[in-house]
């Protein structure tokens, strides 16, 4: 079949009766263009002193009548960058209020007639401060709830003197590190900004741990819209959860930061810095490091040597990381915004493994492999982001967000590889392989955006581009023993692969919004995008004649190339007042996928896709602090260049895997909810919530286990006892449901704030074995309490513990049905004692029930160090800590597929003693 020109599927790309439909859509939207009434009021909130903008400022517009002023206000809250803006405001006079803590009430009269109404920069004074005796009555408020936005007083939680901002935000109500990670009202925050610009460019952990708690004055939490959504005021659903930090005033302008060097026994080193340069706009942070004791990064108020807060870094095998970064962030003219970061990382891990996996499968119920491995790795990796913004005027901006990312790495491994039964053993495999890899990324994003002078009536479009590149070359040699059947088997594999592959990708997109009345608006879209990927996987073998990899083997071989072209029309409407927001989108997706086989054998595969995406969206406030929000939403995903490619991968000789060119795009429905409520008068935080996906058409495994010995080629035979595992389709829906809760609050007794937290969740996977479909039911039960003091900054302690339990079922096997069950506790104490003397300990508790025997099921990780602050201004500060006192550390995971059920052990960094000394710099403008 010829493959056909680009032009030729894209001028097919949009049927007769779409265009029809496109026609129709234009008609009603100027159908609905009825004329809004009122103007835009508009303005900046500043700082007085360095006019910087406050976002998150409570701004209320109070109508002016013959009897006086309203009792109830409009209100809006200032966007990231200190803007505020009411649309829709009938002509009369009016009162402007503007509430943000720490400064004074700022009031204004404003009159509104047939014109917009900028009001431009408003100052705002800072409140002043009286020292006298006074009687402190009751507990300092936490904080408040303004609109969508969460504000916590940063005063009202005590940290030690040198605590980093993720140590602050831990103590406050429904913020909590889950497997590594910030979360905030139970989603993972994917964005930090700093006084509502952005900090380490999405890098979260790194931008919490370097920056100082003390220079933080609030903490704020909200759901940040995307940039068009931001401009367009139209919702396009695409949210993460952000953290703003506002720093107090004085903290603006500066230099602060701390370096540490430690050694220590075993030869373990360690040699870090991060420091910050603020003023005021303009803000460069630089971190290094270089150490061998499994740290990824240096922060301020980090403890190295002891392992402290719980986060050494990756926890799988030995590491030496030598690591350099910088990031950026600036403002001119108030019209560019610019930001961005570089790293460069160097990382050699030292890795051993045992893993042993139970098998679902009916016909041989005892079917057991174990591996025992171990790897040396070294990667290269540098990585730049950047992002800039350009406010043209006040109608029209450009964002540029260009990134790159190039690796390059080495790695020798080997690996023993045993299958067995109830029966004896059935095969064996023993490999050696040395490889070499080097990739290249490259990105970029332009968008442009106009607002008309038609309040809501926006236009936008964007362009992306990406390219990217990789190259590896793998030496491999295999020793292979067959015992099933009648005779043993034994074969040799020496082997070179060179893979080679490229990518370009691009998309653009049209967007335009229209007023409908008074509080309704649509918006029409358009998108189109191509992938086209091209990979050649070739295999050589060992010629013994000449000793060079010169003998091509077909099977093993493949060049291959994937052409994925899509385009999307989207109507969306949306109903928007004070308490209730509700939205509704409906898209049509015409997808055409090319698959182009050009070796060993020519094999070209057409296919076009149509589908609805519907999506709505409901946000309800019940109230200034209750609200709940339900969003619905469907997607469609193509299958990968890697599982498209119909070429055996020998990476493991037993379990052969392979791609399936003819795969097709799955099909998604996704649903969530979620109610919160923060309570002001008693600092209390409730939020809970349910996520939920269907996956028709799923992308799954299907496994062939040889009962028998199955021919593969003229060359290749799957011998018995040994599997072949290919991507495929799946009528049978993928399920993944999860609950979720959090409660806290504060208790007086022991200054000190207490939660309860649990989440039950539910994923039924379905996969193929031998022909026979096998669904996977994994149930997990949490339950959780932490505690986490506010006493005083001399004393900090945090103790938690969280209890899974797991529920694994099987269809195809219940007889291998499988519960386990695993509990984390962990406690930190920072204890200021005397003179400037410090003890931090860090105490968790893995216990484990249920895994495969062998495995060791329980232990104790016990980190703690002794420290004396030196210098007049206790700066610098020198300190003795031990890693692991009881030498239990271990590292074991579960993991369950609808093939086996996996146990692994990896090895992990163990006891080691370290003296550190650590130099803190704070130095602010006018201090």
């Amino acid at each position: 079949m010829a493959a056909t020109s680009f032009a030729e599927r894209f001028s097919g790309l949009v049927p007769i009766q779409l265009k029809g439909l496109l026609l129709s859509i234009l008609l009603l939207i100027i159908a609905l263009n009825a004329a809004a009434q009122g103007v835009v009021v508009q303005g900046t909130v500043q700082s007085g002193q360095d006019s910087l903008s406050l976002p998150g400022a409570s701004v209320l517009l109070y109508k002016v009548t013959e009897s006086g002023t309203a009792p109830t206000p409009t209100a809006t809250a200032t966007d990231i960058d200190g803007n505020f803006r009411f649309e829709q405001v009938a002509a009369g006079a009016y009162t402007l209020k503007i509430n943000y803590i720490g400064f004074k009430l700022f009031s204004r009269a404003v009159k509104v007639a047939q014109q917009p109404v900028n009001l431009g920069p408003l100052k705002l004074l800072e409140e002043s401060t009286t020292m006298r005796e006074v009687e402190v009555i009751g507990r300092v408020a936490l904080g408040e709830q303004m609109g969508d936005t969460t504000q916590f007083n940063a005063a009202a939680f005590k940290t030690n003197p040198n605590a980093s901002a993720e140590d602050l935000v831990q103590k406050m109500p429904g913020i909590s590190i889950e497997d590594g990670k910030i979360q905030a009202q139970g989603e993972d925050v994917m964005e930090i900004l700093v006084d509502g610009k952005r900090f380490f460019e999405g890098d979260v952990e790194a931008a919490l741990r370097n920056l100082p708690a003390e220079i933080i004055q609030n903490i704020q939490i909200f759901d940040k819209k995307s940039d068009q959504a931001e401009f367009s005021g139209f919702d396009d659903g695409n949210r993460a959860k952000t953290i703003n930090i506002v720093t107090k005033p004085d903290r603006r302008k500066g230099s602060f930061g701390q370096a540490s060097a430690g050694i220590g026994t075993d030869n373990r080193h360690m040699l870090g810095t991060s420091v910050n340069f603020f003023d005021n706009d303009r803000r460069i942070t630089v971190t290094g490091v270089r150490n061998n004791i499994n740290m990824a990064d240096y922060s301020i108020g980090e403890t190295p040597g002891g392992g402290m807060r719980g986060r050494s870094g990756d926890a799988n095998g030995l590491i030496t990381t030598s690591r350099l970064g910088v990031n950026f962030s600036d403002e001119w003219a108030d019209k560019v915004e610019l930001s961005g970061n570089y790293t460069i990382n160097h990382r050699e891990v030292d890795q051993a493994q045992l893993l042993r996996q139970n098998f679902m499968i009916a016909s041989d119920s005892g079917r057991v492999y174990t591996e025992n491995s171990n790897s040396q790795n070294e990667q290269l990796n540098q990585r730049f982001r950047m992002r800039m913004k350009y406010q043209m005027d006040e109608n029209n901006e450009i964002l540029f967000k260009p990134r790159f990312t190039l690796n390059k790495g080495n790695a020798t491994s080997y690996f023993l590889g045993n299958t067995f039964n109830n029966q004896g053993p059935i095969n064996q495999t023993e490999n050696n392989v040395n490889s070499e890899s080097n990739s290249l990324n490259l990105e970029s994003d332009i968008h442009y955006r106009h607002r008309f002078k038609k309040q809501g009536r926006t236009f936008g479009t964007s362009l992306n581009n990406q390219y990217n590149s990789s190259r590896g070359d793998n030496y491999r040699i295999a020793d292979n023993i067959f015992y099933a059947g009648e005779q043993q088997r034994t074969e040799q594999l020496n082997q070179f692969r060179d893979n080679r592959g490229t990518g370009y990708s691009w998309e653009a997109s049209f967007s335009f919004t229209e007023p409908v009345g008074d509080s309704a608006r649509m918006q029409l879209e358009y998108q189109v995008s191509n992938r086209s990927d091209d990979s050649e996987r070739l295999t050589y073998n060992l010629a013994e004649i000449t000793g060079d990899y010169t003998l091509l083997d077909t099977l093993f071989s493949n060049s291959f190339r994937s052409d994925y072209l899509t385009q999307e029309v989207e109507l969306g409407y949306q109903y928007n007042t004070k308490k209730l927001r509700f939205q509704v989108e409906t898209e049509y997706q015409r997808a055409d996928l090319q698959n182009d086989q050009r070796f060993p054998e020519p094999y070209n595969m057409e296919r076009t896709f149509h589908s609805v995406l519907p999506s709505a969206e409901l946000d309800y406030r019940f109230s200034k602090t209750k609200n709940i929000r339900i969003d619905y939403r469907t997607n469609t995903s193509a299958p990968a260049l890697s599982q498209l490619q119909n070429v055996i991968d020998q990476s493991n000789p037993l379990h052969l895997r392979m791609g399936n060119p003819n795969l097709r795009q799955s099909y998604q429905n996704r649903i969530s909810m979620r109610y919160s409520n923060f309570d002001e008068q008693t600092n209390k935080v409730f939020y809970m919530g349910v996520r939920g996906s269907v996956t028709n058409n799923i992308i799954t495994n299907s496994t062939t286990v040889a009962e028998a010995p199955i021919r593969l080629s003229e060359d290749v035979v799957l011998e018995q006892g040994s599997q072949l595992t290919r991507p495929v389709n799946l009528q049978e829906a993928n399920w993944d449901l999860r609950t979720y809760f959090n409660y806290g609050f504060p208790v007086n007794i022991i200054s000190s704030k207490l939660s309860f937290n649990g989440a039950v969740g539910h994923t039924r996977r379905p996969g193929m074995v031998n022909e026979n479909i096998n669904i996977s039911n994994a149930t997990n039960f949490r339950l959780g309490v932490s505690v986490s003091s506010n006493i005083s900054e001399e004393i900090d302690f945090n103790i938690s513990t969280r209890s899974n339990y797991n529920l694994v079922l099987n269809t195809l096997l219940p007889d291998r049905n499988n519960n386990y069950f695993n509990q984390s506790t962990s406690a930190r104490l920072n204890w200021i004692f005397l003179k400037g003397f410090v003890y931090r300990t860090e105490l968790n508790h893995q216990a484990n029930a249920g895994l495969a025997a062998g495995y060791d099921n329980n232990f104790t990780l016990w980190n703690m160090s002794i420290s004396k602050k030196l210098f007049d201004r206790e700066q610098g500060e020198i300190s003795l800590s031990v890693n692991d006192a009881l030498n239990q550390n271990n590292n074991i995971r579960r993991n369950v597929t609808e093939l086996y059920v996996e146990d692994v052990q990896a090895n992990i960094l163990q006891r080691y003693f370290m003296l550190t000394f650590t130099y803190s710099l704070r130095h602010f403008a006018g201090r």
